[in-house]
């Protein structure tokens, strides 16, 4: 891949008919990991009814978002909820939640993770909302210590039927909007 760190990133929302390139992606990934020792997403490897449910809705939400190059080649995805309570349970503070963050194989090595972040930082802030949260596989110390350079700081533990998971809250700088400046070039309305 002949990718140019500096190349443009064009981020948009994930149709429904796309739902079955996004479950490829979550298995591609597992895969990724699992060939490296780590089993983070071993449940994608063979997901069960319930968490292609889960993506589903997702999708039915307008939750998922793609990350292309200029050529239109998908480069990542992730997920952007407004609740999280299976993770962080009932929660007071409006946040959004960072879910299924996948920078694609052909894509690794130019910070497109941490491009991702970026947008979806800028995202959130234009909703008026300046706290950011995600979690991560605690065995993931060299993922949890990535979050961590981003900013994220460790809020707790979930235990989960598959994972002990670490809870990560970044606070946003507030930061004034003037009219008519677009933030991000999505090619669909957030």
């Amino acid at each position: 891949m002949n990718y140019d760190r500096k190349d443009e990133l064009v981020f948009r929302k994930a149709t429904v008919a796309e739902l079955d390139a996004a479950i490829k992606l979550l298995k591609q990934a597992a895969v990724y990991l699992e060939k490296r020792g780590i089993n983070q997403w071993k449940i994608w490897l063979n997901p069960s009814a319930d968490k292609i449910k889960w993506v589903k809705e997702g999708f039915e939400a307008g939750e998922f978002y793609f990350a292309e190059s200029g050529n239109g080649e998908l480069a990542g995805m992730f997920r952007l909820m407004e609740q999280d309570e299976l993770y962080w349970g009932k929660q007071k503070a409006n946040a959004r939640y960072v879910h299924s963050l996948i920078v694609t194989t052909a894509f690794k090595g130019n910070n497109i993770g941490k491009r991702i972040i970026a947008v979806i930082e800028k995202m959130v802030l234009a909703e008026g909302i300046n706290l950011l949260r995600l979690d991560c596989i605690a065995s993931n110390r060299r993922l949890c210590a990535y979050y961590e350079s981003l900013g994220f700081v460790k809020q707790g533990e979930k235990q989960m039927p598959h994972s002990l998971n670490y809870l990560y809250e970044k606070t946003l700088p507030k930061m004034v909007l003037a009219d008519g400046i677009n933030l991000l070039r999505l090619q669909n309305s957030i």
